[in-house]
């Protein structure tokens, strides 16, 4: 008979000082925000939210990080299968490359991007680093390039555990072609783990600093940044603000992932 082994006490415990260690932070800014020496008081939730530069810099930070995340998608997906499937000797030189993201800052990959499209002009002879257009496709290939390495587990992850090989072959006995293959197998099979590396990459947009403030976009976090070293109770309370957009975002898409789910079950 084998006996199950109850956890330690120490694991409780441990488990407990991390759940302080993140929790109370969050309740130190709650009550900083909502406090002062007259009692309560919300104005600093009413006056971030009444700000016209809330709306607008989150709104700008959340597409950009679908725009992202359909990028990214639309990258890693069919890159991962085709190594999988077809080079598997790939394989090792796609990990190194999700590497390299980690170890190179956001700040010298700004600096480099900037260096390198300064020369690049558009069709109206204006320069790629002199539009807003120009300055924004750069920021989204810098939103791709930071989140690469998480998407990228993610969706190898979840290719490992699906066979894809089986399934392609399945699908060429019954006529499909590569397209219909990617999009209308794989991609449903692989749903749940992208949607793991999408809740990844829309916090890292959200969240990023560097590359937004270098590139002069009206993000989210220089926002927040600039708010704080102005009006310090009102960024505590937009930081609250964001902290709850973020997962209230998340968790729509992880409710719609969800329901997509439902549907190719079905």
């Amino acid at each position: 008979m084998v006996t199950q082994k109850r956890p330690s006490w120490l694991a409780w415990f441990w488990l407990l000082v991390a759940f302080l260690y993140l929790f109370l932070p969050l309740v130190a800014m709650v009550w900083s925000a909502v406090t002062s020496p007259r009692g309560f008081y919300l104005d600093a939730f009413t006056d971030v939210i009444a700000a016209p530069k809330f709306a607008e810099t989150f709104l700008f930070s959340l597409r950009s990080a679908v725009f992202t995340i359909l990028i990214s998608a639309l990258l890693v997906v069919p890159t991962t299968y085709w190594v999988q499937l077809r080079m598997p000797r790939m394989r090792p030189v796609i990990e190194f490359l999700t590497v390299v993201p980690l170890v190179i800052p956001a700040l010298l990959m700004t600096f480099g991007l900037i260096r390198f499209f300064n020369s690049v002009r558009l069709p109206n002879d204006i320069l790629l680093t002199n539009s807003n257009e120009g300055l924004y496709v750069m920021l989204l290939g810098a939103y791709v390039i930071i989140s690469f390495p998480f998407m990228y587990r993610a969706v190898d992850a979840g290719m490992q555990a699906v066979n894809i090989r089986a399934l392609t072959e399945a699908a060429q006995s019954l006529g499909a072609g590569w397209f219909t293959i990617l999009f209308r197998v794989i991609f449903p099979n692989l749903l749940v783990a992208v949607l793991n590396g999408a809740f990844i990459t829309f916090a890292i947009v959200l969240g990023e600093f560097t590359v937004s403030s270098l590139l002069n976009q009206p993000a989210f976090s220089p926002y927040m940044l600039d708010l704080s070293s102005r009006q310090g109770d009102q960024a505590t309370a937009l930081g609250i603000i964001s902290f709850v957009l973020t997962w209230a975002c998340i968790a729509a898409i992880q409710r719609l992932g969800r329901g997509r789910a439902r549907v190719a079950a079905v």
